[in-house]
């Protein structure tokens, strides 16, 4: 399954602008693993179907159609999370089905819910993970309850303990993700600017490359770098310079779009990427990174930053190159006056 990862917006399971760029990059990770464990599942189901009944085989059979079908619309989808919660409600559906077939409170695949729970953090935040909790524990109580009542009240552990694995699992499991994500933040982020930094945009590169390469869209690169950085430090001190740097970081991002990736690639230079854009349209976007530094002060200061702008031919996006007519493209800015942007047009490229 191969997913756009350019589509903009929040919503409910996405608040935060980069969720649904988080969701897409994990689901297609996901998504050889999870057809492996549903294969499992599914070959389990059909080795003991002789003996709990060939029924069992029909809520997968469902499940499969829900997958396909989810999967089929999601690459064009504007709000492609919904359609991975139907397919995440699914798979817990099918669980609970076999079961209620099985036994209800006295069903072994009852602890099966616990599985699709493992998945809930990595691909949704806080919401996705109670809302998949609340949803589990729903189907946990309709099979045992529902089903088999004065059972499940004479022995209550038949429901105390799954529902007991269920919450123990997304607490542990989002107690993980969120340690290795924040250990990622420190590997990936500038700790000053709280831009990434060139370890995250390494990975990123490859990443564009192939993007650009399917979509056949341009990707664009501005390379700014501030003018007269060193007198900063120099007659004004450290602490001023670190604080153009970050009111630098903050008036960058707060001019991008939601998919655009700035970057601090050290000291006083910064990047930004923008996918799907000309070298035309990112001269436009540097000019107004130009000014929206230029025209208020910055930590009592006027500062100015000069920039070089370079973009790759359509579907033929070579970082090193586009980056090395941009950074030629910020020379010719600084030697020009400063304070100014310079573009190199992808046709300078094949030159």
């Amino acid at each position: 399954m191969r997913v756009q990862t350019q589509k903009s917006g929040t919503s409910w399971l996405c608040p935060n602008p980069g969720d649904r760029d988080r969701l897409l990059d994990m689901e297609q990770r996901l998504d050889g693993v999870r057809r492996t464990a549903f294969g499992v599942l599914t070959a389990t189901i059909l080795v003991a179907a002789p003996w709990m009944g060939w029924w069992l085989i029909a809520p997968v059979v469902a499940c499969a159609v829900a997958f396909g079908l989810a999967d089929r619309g999601l690459e064009n989808s504007a709000r492609p999370e919904y359609r991975i919660a139907f397919v995440w409600v699914c798979s817990q559906l099918t669980i609970a089905a076999c079961a209620s077939l099985t036994g209800g409170a006295h069903s072994p695949g009852l602890s099966w819910l616990v599985v699709p729970i493992i998945t809930l953090p990595v691909r949704f935040g806080t919401r996705g993970v109670a809302a998949g909790v609340g949803v589990t524990i729903a189907m946990l109580l309709a099979v045992t309850l529902g089903f088999d009542f004065q059972s499940t009240i004479n022995g209550p552990e038949q429901f105390l303990f799954p529902l007991a694995a269920i919450v123990a699992v997304a607490l542990m499991s989002t107690a993980l993700l969120n340690s290795d994500l924040e250990h990622r933040s420190e590997a990936v982020v500038d700790p000053l600017t709280g831009m990434l930094n060139r370890n995250a945009l390494i990975t990123r590169v490859a990443e564009l490359a192939q993007q650009s390469e399917i979509t056949k869209e341009p990707v664009a690169l501005i390379v700014g770098d501030l003018d007269r950085f060193k007198l900063i430090n120099d007659g004004h001190g450290h602490a001023a310079g670190d604080a153009v740097l970050k009111d630098v970081a903050y008036r960058i991002r707060k001019r991008l779009r939601a998919y655009d990736l700035a970057y601090r690639l050290g000291g006083e230079e910064f990047l930004v990427v923008l996918p799907g854009a000309d070298p035309d349209h990112a001269s436009e976007v540097a000019e107004d990174l130009r000014a929206a530094i230029a025209n208020l002060p910055i930590a009592g200061l006027h500062v100015t930053m000069s920039f070089g702008v370079a973009g790759s031919s359509p579907g033929e996006f070579d970082y090193e190159s586009v980056f090395e007519e941009a950074d030629h493209a910020l020379y010719e800015a600084k030697h020009g006056g400063r304070n100014r942007v310079c573009t190199r047009a992808a046709a300078a490229l094949a030159a």
